[in-house]
């Protein structure tokens, strides 16, 4: 088929809708598609539109659905589309009316549309790479947060639980993101000129980050909302136990069962966490053993079998 994936974010973008956008494209091509992405809809021909972000992505997946109602329209939904814009945002709620199916990216996301759509709700877990993790640094017990610095990261949550680790914490957080406002930028920066234990790294290579994730003991994903964060993905396949805010969007990726939750913004009580994950071996055990029985829901090979499946249902 002649597939066109419409994101609001641009090539380069720092974004997450690009990156999945990418990986789609290139799984679709795989399966011997013809793919292009595109910020907007020109009227290009094509067979079937997949759309990220109901809200940004309304206009683009609108004109297709009224040039073509005979044409697949697949939207998937992103996390401030399922915790936010959905319940408030007329053109987010119009484009889950006209989509064919819609697709979320943890199992508890079908769970935030009416019973109505539920219908048409998918699941397709993002996937990410294995490989070979570095060895990880023998003078402290890194904790990684990958995430840019945006509000409904709660980006800072970590270094503040850093200052309320014991002193005897070998504890160093390693922050990799981009700042997306000088406001962020200018937190980022004092949260390392007073806290010895937090480090920010600013933006860097997607193959870095998942170097220096890789070689971490432990990754904070502290998050106010999550669609499914293809970081969560990237963790599970590396082998590095997470430590997660108790929100709906990670319960999706981790399991309900998982021990590795905190309440969301209470530094206090992750830092009750840090803690026992380092100096409780048998806990980092357990979290490592269950962050591992998801590894099978983000192999490159699942998520291609999902598109798949779900291209499937329109031949």
């Amino acid at each position: 088929m002649k597939i066109v994936i419409v994101t609001p974010a641009a090539s380069g973008s720092h974004h997450g809708n690009r990156h999945t956008a990418a990986r789609w494209a290139t799984l679709l091509r795989g399966l011997g598609h013809h793919v292009r992405v595109a910020l907007a809809w020109d009227g290009t021909p094509a067979d079937l539109m997949i759309a990220l972000h109901a809200r940004r992505s309304h206009d683009p997946a609108s004109r297709f659905a009224a040039d073509h109602p005979d044409r697949p329209l697949i939207l998937v939904l992103t996390g401030t589309d399922l915790y936010r814009d959905i319940r408030r945002d007329a053109s987010a709620q119009d484009s889950m009316r006209l989509a064919t199916r819609l697709v979320v990216l943890q199992e508890q996301g079908c769970a935030e549309l009416a019973s109505d759509l539920r219908r048409k709700c998918r699941v397709i877990y993002q996937s990410a790479p294995t490989a070979t993790p570095p060895p990880a640094l023998k003078r402290c017990f890194e904790v990684v947060v990958s995430g840019h610095l945006r509000e409904e990261k709660d980006p800072f949550r970590a270094a503040m639980a850093a200052a309320r680790l014991p002193p005897e914490s070998r504890i160093r957080i390693t922050h990799i993101g981009a700042a997306m406002s000088a406001e962020m930028e200018r937190a980022a920066r004092s949260w390392a000129a007073r806290e010895p234990r937090y480090t920010w790294l600013g933006g860097v290579s997607h193959g870095k980050a998942l170097r220096l994730l890789a070689r971490s003991r432990l990754m904070v994903i502290s998050s106010r909302m999550e669609g499914g964060a293809n970081v969560v993905s990237e963790a599970i396949a590396a082998g590095v136990p997470v430590i997660a805010s108790r929100i709906p969007g990670n319960i999706g990726m981790l399991g309900r069962r998982y021990a590795g939750y905190y309440p969301v913004e209470d530094e206090r009580a992750l830092a009750r966490l840090l803690w026992r994950v380092e100096s409780e071996p048998e806990f980092y055990r357990t979290l490592r053993s269950q962050c591992r029985s998801r590894r099978a829901l983000v192999t490159p090979r699942s998520e291609r079998n999902a598109l798949k499946i779900l291209l499937s249902e329109f031949s």
